[in-house]
């Protein structure tokens, strides 16, 4: 995996579990990678990996079962698309209204441009 260098790699790892939850790789109650096949997936400390895992667990994403391994939680889905959200919401919304401002856009402009993504249109 290729890390940026801006954000704290145990984020990155936390953030590429996410991904496979929100992307439904992973379903609640479904036991995911351990410890040490995520450190060895991703190239990384094994204490790098086990710091991903403790905050996955602290925001509830997912459960360890001692002695079986971890799982993501029954809620996990909604627990990460509301942590997702609260990002989107305070880290990409803003530079995306700038970006729009800069630009010259309306929201009426980008409902139309929305609704052909959404339909699979390109123009």
């Amino acid at each position: 995996m290729n890390f940026n260098e801006n954000q704290p790699i145990y984020r990155q790892i936390a953030e590429h579990v996410c991904n496979q939850i929100i992307n439904r790789k992973w379903e609640a109650d479904q036991r995911i990678p351990s410890v040490r096949e995520t450190a060895s997936l991703m190239e990384v400390n094994p204490n790098t990996a086990m710091r991903a895992f403790h905050y996955l667990q602290e925001q509830h994403i997912i459960s360890q079962q001692r002695g079986v391994g971890y799982f993501v939680s029954p809620d996990g889905y909604s627990k990460v698309r509301d942590l997702m959200r609260e990002r989107f919401i305070r880290e990409e919304l803003p530079e995306f209204f700038k970006k729009m401002d800069q630009l010259g856009y309306s929201i009426e402009e980008l409902k139309t441009l929305y609704n052909q993504h959404k339909n699979g249109s390109s123009s």
